[in-house]
Order: C-alpha cells, then sequence, then structure tokens
C-alpha cells in the first residue's frame, strides 16, 4: 500500500516536469521569438514612417519645382552638397556637375527667350539682359521663391556655417535643379521651369549692372569715409575647389562677409550684404 501511495503522490510532479529535449528547445524558440517580435514589428513601423516622411518632403519639394522626376535621384543629387557625402561616395554624386549642365540650359533658354521677346535689341542689349538674369543672384532670388533653402542638404559644418554656406549655394543649387529637370524630363521640361521663373524677370525694368564693390566704394566716399578694406577670413577646401570667406570693414560700421569661389567673388558678396545692410542703392552685381 505504501508504494502504491508514492506512485499516486509523484505521478503528477512527474507530469508537470520541464519537457525535456526537442520539446524544450522548441519552447524556449517559441518564448524567445515571442520576445523579440514586438521590438522587430516596432523597428519596421519606425522604418516605413521614416520612408513615409521622406517620401511626402519629396513630393511636396517637386510640387514647388513644378516637376514630377521619373528619377528621384536626380532631384536628391541636385540639392545635395559635397560634404553631405558619405565617405567613398565621389564629389560628381554632389550638385556641381548637374549645377554645370543647368547653367547652360538656362543661358540657351533664356537667350531664346530674349531673342523672341525683345526683336529689336541688338546683340549688346541682349547680352547684358542676359547676363543679368543669369547671374547667380537671379538664380538665388529663384531658388528663394520655390523654398529651396532648407531642402539642400549639407554634412556637418557647424550652425554658423550652415546659414551662410546655404546662401552662398542658392543659386547653384538653382542650377543643379535645371540641370536635373533636363536630364529627368529633357529640354521641354526645363525649358517650361525656366520660362515660368524668368519670364516676369525678364519683363521687369532692367536695372543698370553695377559692381558692388563699386557701389559701396563710392558710397563710403560719398560719406567722407575710406576706402573699404578686404581681408581673407578663412579659406577652406581642396586646392581645385575653394571657398573663401572674406570681410568688408569701414570704419564705424561692423564687417560684413561673404563666401565665393574666388576671394574676388567672396569680396563681391560681402560688398553686397554690406549694402543691403546699410540700405545703399544701386548695389548690383554684374
Amino acid at each position: 500500500m505504501k508504494d502504491e501511495a508514492k506512485d499516486i503522490t509523484t505521478q503528477p510532479i512527474e507530469a508537470q516536469a520541464a519537457p525535456e529535449g526537442e520539446a524544450a528547445t522548441k519552447a524556449l524558440a517559441t518564448k524567445a521569438a515571442e520576445t523579440k517580435t514586438p521590438a522587430k514589428k516596432k523597428r519596421v513601423r519606425g522604418s516605413k514612417a521614416k520612408d513615409k516622411a521622406a517620401a511626402d518632403a519629396n513630393a511636396a519639394l517637386e510640387a514647388r519645382i513644378g516637376h514630377g522626376f521619373a528619377d528621384p535621384n536626380l532631384l536628391m543629387q541636385a540639392i545635395t552638397h559635397v560634404s553631405a557625402l558619405k565617405s567613398g561616395r565621389k564629389r560628381g554624386d554632389s550638385y556641381q556637375r548637374l549645377e554645370f549642365l543647368g547653367d547652360h540650359v538656362l543661358g540657351l533658354v533664356v537667350s531664346d527667350m530674349l531673342y523672341h521677346a525683345f526683336p529689336n535689341a541688338d546683340e549688346g542689349e541682349l547680352s547684358k539682359r542676359l547676363a543679368e538674369l543669369v547671374r547667380k543672384e537671379s538664380c538665388a532670388d529663384v531658388a528663394k521663391s520655390l523654398g529651396l533653402l532648407d531642402d539642400i542638404k549639407l554634412g556637418s559644418v557647424g550652425p554658423a556655417a550652415d546659414g551662410r554656406l546655404r546662401k552662398s549655394i542658392l543659386g547653384d543649387i538653382c542650377e543643379a535643379v535645371i540641370g536635373a529637370i533636363f536630364l529627368d524630363g529633357g529640354h521641354a521640361a526645363a525649358s517650361e521651369f525656366v520660362k515660368r521663373n524668368w519670364t516676369e524677370r525678364m519683363h521687369k525694368p532692367r536695372r543698370p549692372l553695377r559692381d558692388p564693390k563699386t557701389v559701396l566704394q563710392e558710397w563710403a566716399q560719398g560719406k567722407g569715409l575710406p576706402t573699404p578694406v578686404y581681408r581673407e577670413v578663412e579659406r577652406t577646401g581642396p586646392h581645385h575647389d575653394p571657398q573663401f570667406r572674406v570681410a568688408v570693414d569701414l570704419p564705424g560700421l561692423a564687417p560684413a562677409e561673404g563666401i565665393g569661389g574666388s576671394k574676388r567673388a567672396a569680396e563681391k558678396v560681402a560688398a553686397s550684404v554690406m549694402i543691403e545692410r546699410e540700405g545703399v542703392g544701386g548695389g548690383n552685381d554684374g
């Protein structure tokens, strides 16, 4: 009787013992999978949300530009500065090659527009109008009107340099966008973009083209101030593609800075900044 009682009391304990062998392995695997699944689902949801946000931003950018890209990578390249490229990528993956192309496409389309809009203008007059319409400042104005300033992709350049760099390359970015549209949609699409954004500018009264350094110097002389002094503040970038930061000084005024691919270009930007800040008239860059 004692043996039978022992068997009866121990049987439930044995039945409740943890599974062994293959059954135990499956149980542990199932438990591990159940533990990982929520985290994996969370990562997937986060990735999908990020992709959707990027797609929405890209669609909004295309809407502002007025061209739906068959190859969105062209648009991304057009707004990417070399500083934002990951290690191993070529400089050609930035906006620079597209800028080169867009510059010439813009010149061709605007030349055609001027030829037909001003049938009585001679070559010299047409050339002056063309120079004003395709200058970097005009391109930058178009880019500003399209809200491209915040779309530019930059690397880690620091908060102070970020704003300066965005403004200094805004005209280049506009030309790169034109180049991207040309490659994506052909001459017709690029021409439509240029006409949409340059026709009104073309018919505005033409302003005299004057070097901002000359304008600033004449203004300073009129105020009894000495000739503006330009000094190089910083030079960055490789030797074949430098970026200069130059400041212009006048007694009694805060310095003004400009960035450009050459010292002269940076000086002109600095002069333009001071002209605009001080409310000087006639500061149109040629």
